[in-house]
C-alpha cells in the first residue's frame, strides 16, 4: 500500500512538472497541448495509484486536476468521465465531495445532449443524499431530476422508478398530496401495460393509504375512485384490507384496526413504508378516543 501511494506521488510530481513546461514561451511553441495531455494521463495514473493504497481523497483529488485538463483540451467526454470517477472515489470519504463532483459531471453531460446518463449520475447523487447525507429533501430533488430526463428520453419505466422515490420520501415527510399525485400518475401509466398492470394496484393501494393519513373520508372516496379505474384493484386484497381499516376509523376502534392489519399480515408482509403510515392513521384514531 506504502509503495502505491510513493507512486502516487511520483506521478503527480510528474505531471506538475509536464504542466510548468506547457506554460511560457517555449512551451506553447512546442508542444505545449500535448503536454496538458501527458499531465492529465499522469494525473490518472496517480489517481488509480491512490485508488489502490486506499488513499480517497487523493484520488478523487487527482481525478478532479485530469477532468480539468481535458475540459481545456477541449474533451468533454473524458473530462465527464473523470468526474465520476472522482465522485466513487470520494465517496468513501467525502460524500459532498463526491455530489459537488457528479454535479460537475452532470452539467457536462446535459451541454452535450447526454440526458440518460445525466439521469443516471441524478440518481447516484439522490443515493448519496439517502444513505450518506440523510438529507431527504435534497433526495427527493435529485430524483425529480433525474426523473424528468428520463421521461424526456421517453425511459418511462426508469422516470416511473424515480418518480416513485419521490412519492415514497413526499409522504414521510406528510407531503401526502404531492405523494398522492405521483402515486395516481405512476399507476395510470401501467394500467394498460400488460407487463405492468398488476403494479398499478399497488401504486392505488399506497395512495389510499395516503388519502387515509389525511383523513377517514379522503381515504374512501379513494377507494370508490380507484375500484371505478381498476376493476382488479376492487378485487384485491388491499383494497378489502383499506375498506376495513376505513371502516374502523370510523367506528374509531383502534383493535379492529390493528386486527385487520394483523389478518392481512400473516399472508402478505406490510413493508416499512406502509407500516408507518397505517401507525400514524391508528396514532389519530388514540388520539380521537381521548377528545
Amino acid at each position: 500500500m506504502a509503495d502505491q501511494e510513493q507512486k502516487a506521488i511520483q506521478f503527480v510530481d510528474e505531471a506538475e512538472k509536464k504542466l510548468k513546461s506547457s506554460k511560457g514561451f517555449f512551451g506553447s511553441m512546442f508542444g505545449g497541448s500535448s503536454k496538458v495531455e501527458e499531465a492529465a494521463e499522469l494525473f490518472v495514473r496517480a489517481a488509480n495509484a491512490f485508488k489502490m493504497a486506499k488513499k480517497w481523497p487523493g484520488a478523487g483529488q487527482c481525478f478532479c486536476r485530469a477532468a480539468e485538463l481535458q475540459l481545456q483540451l477541449g474533451s468533454k467526454h473524458e473530462a465527464a468521465t473523470h468526474y465520476v470517477d472522482a465522485g466513487s472515489a470520494y465517496k468513501k470519504s467525502d460524500p459532498q465531495e463526491s455530489v459537488n463532483c457528479l454535479g460537475k459531471a452532470i452539467e457536462i453531460y446535459t451541454d452535450m445532449g447526454r440526458f440518460t446518463i445525466a439521469a443516471k449520475h441524478h440518481v447516484s447523487i439522490a443515493e448519496i443524499y439517502e444513505s450518506e447525507l440523510a438529507d431527504m429533501d435534497k433526495a427527493m430533488s435529485s430524483y425529480q431530476q433525474a426523473a424528468d430526463y428520463y421521461k424526456g428520453e421517453e425511459s418511462n419505466s426508469s422516470a416511473n422508478k424515480c418518480s416513485l422515490k419521490v412519492a415514497q420520501y413526499a409522504a414521510q415527510l406528510e407531503r401526502y398530496e404531492q405523494a398522492i399525485e405521483i402515486y395516481e400518475e405512476v399507476a395510470i401509466s401501467c394500467m394498460d401495460n400488460s407487463l405492468l398492470k398488476y403494479s398499478a394496484k399497488d401504486h392505488f393501494f399506497r395512495a389510499a393509504t395516503c388519502h387515509l393519513c389525511v383523513d377517514t373520508l379522503n381515504g374512501e372516496q379513494a377507494l370508490q375512485k380507484y375500484e371505478g379505474l381498476f376493476p382488479q384493484f376492487a378485487d384485491s386484497r388491499e383494497c378489502k384490507l383499506l375498506k376495513n381499516l376505513v371502516s374502523a376509523c370510523e367506528e374509531e376502534d383502534a383493535d379492529t384496526f390493528t386486527d385487520a392489519i394483523k389478518e392481512y399480515d400473516t399472508i402478505s408482509r406490510l413493508d416499512q413504508w406502509t407500516t408507518t403510515m397505517l401507525l400514524r392513521v391508528k396514532k389519530r384514531i388514540n388520539q380521537d378516543d381521548l377528545k
